[in-house]
């Protein structure tokens, strides 16, 4: 048997349409009904039959409710740990605490108690260090806390250090650090609003680079390494170090939009997390720019992808075609 947590999100979901194609058991851990409806539809999507969606069997349960995630593992050998919140918004740092830390350190204890077989960690670049100049992190790159780094990114981190020491009590892990993820489905969350403000012709883009990655780049690297015999290694799933600028090209393309022309600077940041500040101050509106991720956003930081395909024989999507095609699809359901 295998568990995916986080199975109502994007990775998890596109993870369970692959392993409910294989002769495998799988579960699934869904806090409310209403999510379960977000990885059905991406499975409509990709026109599966709904007997393909039956395949999975849906357990009620919470990272940090030990007794219900207890029964959730119960038979299983695989761990697929998908889940985590996402936020930058200071007001949800407890929250972010509690399920990127406290919530994996459960889902450790009872991997170890019950001697899972093998634990799979999405975790994050926001979790690899910063190198030094122009060279590229990679996985041994050193992660040291800053002024900038986002309560997101010190939690992914601590969530990382709950997994080793899954590795230590005898549990074998691979953790995965993805780039920015694109993938079909859940149009109006993550990076897929990068979509949804292309089509609305921005004048600006950001000055920043990062790297990005395919949803499916994500699900073949964590299925091919749980099926591998490496155990107790991290590895970087980047397709394309890109610019921001790069990448609004790209979109814009292949919606068939005007690209934009000037590029963000530090000053216009600055004031806009500084406005972002004061909206979401006087309204019950949630932060959408905090001073961290706005640092974030002036900064480039370029990631070494050839871990994975060194030790096996993994190869990436070509990013632009399939984001011409997932641009294609969206513009279908918009």
């Amino acid at each position: 048997m295998i568990l995916v947590t986080g199975g109502t999100g994007l990775v998890g979901a596109h993870l369970l349409y692959r392993l409910c194609q294989t002769q495998e058991s799988v579960r699934a851990i869904y806090r409310t009904p209403e999510s379960i409806e977000k990885t059905k539809i991406l499975f409509e999507l990709k026109n599966a039959s709904s007997t393909l969606f039956d395949k999975i069997e849906w357990v009620l349960a919470d990272l940090n409710d030990v007794v219900r995630l207890e029964q959730a593992l119960t038979s299983v050998t695989l761990v697929y740990h998908c889940a985590a919140l996402v936020s930058f918004d200071p007001k949800d740092d407890k929250a972010l605490f509690q399920t990127n830390v406290d919530g994996t350190a459960n889902l450790v204890n009872l991997c170890i108690a019950q001697k899972i077989a093998k634990l799979c960690y999405v975790s994050s670049i926001a979790a690899i260090g910063t190198p030094i100049g122009s060279e590229l992190a990679t996985e041994e790159t050193e992660w040291t806390q800053k002024k900038s780094t986002t309560t997101y990114a010190l939690t992914k981190f601590l969530g990382e250090l709950e997994i080793w020491r899954a590795s230590q009590e005898g549990v074998p892990v691979v953790v995965v650090n993805p780039g920015i993820i694109f993938g079909a489905g859940f149009w109006s969350s993550g990076s897929n609003k990068f979509m949804a403000h292309v089509l609305t012709e921005p004048k600006y883009y950001l000055p920043g680079g990062t790297g990005f990655v395919t949803v499916d780049d994500v699900v073949n690297g964590v299925t091919l390494l749980m099926n591998s015999t490496i155990n107790n290694e991290r590895f970087i799933l980047v397709n394309k170090n890109w610019t921001y600028n790069k990448l609004y090209e790209v979109l814009a393309g292949a919606m068939n939009k005007n690209t934009p022309k000037n590029e963000l600077k530090q000053w216009h940041i600055s004031l806009l997390w500084r406005l972002d500040w004061i909206r979401s101050f006087f309204s019950t509106k949630p932060r959408l720019l905090s001073k961290a991720i706005a640092t974030g956003f002036k900064q480039t930081t370029y990631y070494d992808n050839s871990k994975l395909q060194k030790v096996t024989d993994f190869k990436y999507t070509k990013l632009t075609n399939y984001l011409e095609a997932l641009c294609k699809l969206y513009l279908s359901q918009y």
